[in-house]
């Protein structure tokens, strides 16, 4: 069953309102890293109808899944350079250009709900935040999307922080990677696409790639048997980020169309997560799959390195201790700090 966000249903009556006279055609061609089978793929795909359907087929979309046109980590670029219009992947990617990516992907021991994260967004000033980041990069931030934390996903058992050592895992770029590697760790960055093939051959023990869901859906339990849930670690946002003299040339009514679909598809990213990670719980055990609820102390363990790498990040750029300050006055505003 679809339905519609309040942003959606009055996005849609600008459409309705808009006149044949007066009618334009938006055309976007935009990537994504997701399997078009995983949870968030599925929805992505529903994205695009929405959009179709709300602008009564005045937007449309070429949506490109497990990033076929170019890297993941290149999605950025090649939207910015007119390649595509639009990306849907991750900033994380981007910290090469700015550390302050980091804090538009993923906090890493700050919110402990998307919902949290999303209220920054709308509420804390993040939109405004991370448009002053984008912007110099010839790109508009639209919107996130992010199911809830993320499942560690392992050959060999991780029960806890004595399990990290030697661990070679894929790992974001970014801090997630100094991160573990100051618990004993040996990340390895590479793309979301090549995961299941490293896996495979044996080229890493393990993976961070996505929530327990989205772990099923892209197959990595077939040869990874250890995972830990709930997760704790890792709660990466993907993006909505378009060539900003593409967005602003569209009408206003078709920006309206696109905000309010992004704004749908987190909302039941959310939602369809939370239902299909517990359908993913009770199915993995019978699969061979041990689960791992890390103890209160050993969460704590990471914690204390996550914001320890927070305060060494902040001092990066301005722009850096910019969002950092953001994030923390506004964990501080919501009660979530110490």
């Amino acid at each position: 069953m679809k339905f519609l966000t309040p942003a959606a249903i009055i996005a849609a009556s600008l459409a309705v309102g808009a006149t044949a006279a007066t009618a334009q055609t938006t055309k976007l061609r935009i990537q994504n890293h997701q399997s078009p089978e995983s949870t968030s793929g599925r929805l992505i795909a529903e994205f695009v109808e929405n959009v179709s359907a709300m602008s009564g087929g005045e937007i449309d979309i070429e949506m490109f899944y497990s990033s076929a046109v170019v890297k993941s980590a290149e999605t950025f670029d090649a939207a910015a350079s007119g390649i595509l219009d639009c990306d849907m992947t991750n900033g994380s990617y981007q910290t090469g250009k700015n550390p302050a990516f980091q804090f538009v992907a993923d906090t890493m021991g700050g919110y402990d709900t998307p919902l949290q994260y999303q209220a920054w967004i709308a509420f804390g000033g993040g939109m405004e935040q991370i448009n002053e980041l984008y912007t110099p990069f010839g790109m508009t931030f639209v919107g996130a999307h992010v199911g809830g934390q993320e499942s560690l996903a392992s050959t060999r058992p991780i029960a806890g922080p004595a399990d990290l050592e030697g661990f070679k895992f894929r790992s974001p770029p970014g801090m997630e990677s100094e991160i573990f590697a100051s618990m004993g760790a040996s990340p390895v960055v590479m793309d979301f696409t090549e995961i299941f093939t490293a896996l495979e051959t044996k080229i890493i023990d393990g993976a961070d790639a996505s929530s327990l869901a989205v772990n099923v859906g892209l197959g990595i339990y077939d040869i990874a048997k250890h995972t830990t849930f709930p997760g704790f670690h890792s709660m990466s946002s993907d993006h909505l980020a378009c060539n900003t003299a593409v967005w602003e040339a569209m009408p206003e009514a078709h920006r309206a169309i696109i905000t309010a679909a992004e704004e749908n598809l987190a909302y039941k990213l959310m939602m369809l997560t939370l239902v299909e990670n517990g359908e993913a719980l009770a199915a993995l055990p019978e699969q061979g799959v041990t689960i791992y609820d890390w103890a209160p102390a050993d969460r704590a363990q990471f914690r204390a390195a996550a914001q320890q790498a927070w305060g060494e990040w902040a001092t990066k750029t301005p722009e850096t201790a910019a969002i950092v300050e953001s994030h923390k006055d506004f964990i501080t505003r919501i009660g979530l700090g110490d």
